[in-house]
This record gives structure tokens, sequence and C-alpha cells, in this order.
């Protein structure tokens, strides 16, 4: 594969990635917040809430979110991957905040612009890629 070629898969696989990964997320809790029981209750209840659309939905994004870390792996460092993925950490507490009305704390805010320079840090040396 060109190089060129093969930075961009690897862009556009880390987007999708990104995207379906926090959204995964906010569905399964939109549809498990939506269940009125505890589902550490009893292994059934678990069954009952993977019929609930949103997380049915949920753990969908989620299985493609990993097939397509998977190819993202196989084009790109681990080193490299790991700290960019976590950019989904970032939007997963914008998402909970906006759409959950989470509380997210000022420390869950520092803690969140931490990772948001790590990845900058991470995301500022050249992928170095495999041949």
């Amino acid at each position: 594969m060109i190089p060129q070629t093969r930075t961009f898969r690897t862009y556009q696989l880390l987007l999708i990635t990104l995207l379906l990964r926090p959204f995964g997320n906010l569905s399964l809790a939109w549809g498990v917040k939506q269940s009125s029981q505890l589902l550490s209750i009893h292994p059934l209840l678990y069954l009952k809430a993977m019929l609930n659309p949103f997380v049915a939905i949920g753990i969908s994004m989620l299985i493609l979110a990993l097939l397509t870390r998977l190819a993202l792996l196989s084009l790109a460092d681990l080193s490299f991957v790991l700290p960019l993925t976590a950019l989904g950490y970032i939007l997963s507490a914008l998402l909970g905040k906006i759409f959950l009305n989470e509380h997210v704390s000022p420390n869950q805010w520092l803690g969140t612009a931490l990772i948001f320079f790590g990845v900058m840090l991470v995301g500022s040396t050249p992928a170095k890629q495999q041949q």
C-alpha cells in the first residue's frame, strides 16, 4: 500500500473508531437507564435489556468499533493508536453531560483536559506504521 494511502486509511479508521465507541456507549447507557430494574440482580434481566433498541444499537456500534480498531492496529503501532483513541473518553464525557444530564465535576473535566493534552503530545509525533 502507498504510504500516503496507508496514512489516510489509518486516520480514516481512527475517526470511525472515535465516533463509534462514544456513541455506542451513549446508546448503551441511554437504553440501560430506561430499564427500571438493576441488571446485576438476575442474568435474565441482561437479556431483556438487550431487547431495548438503544442497547442493541449500542452493542452493534461497539462491535463495529472493535472491528475497526483491529483494522487500525494492523496499520499503525499500538503506542500510537491507543493514546489517540483515548479522545473517545473526552467525547464520552461531553455526550454524558449533554444527552444524559450527568454531572461532570471540575476534577473530571481536569482529568479530561489531561487526556486531551496527552493525546495532543502523542498525535504530534509521527505514526510509525508497520510495513
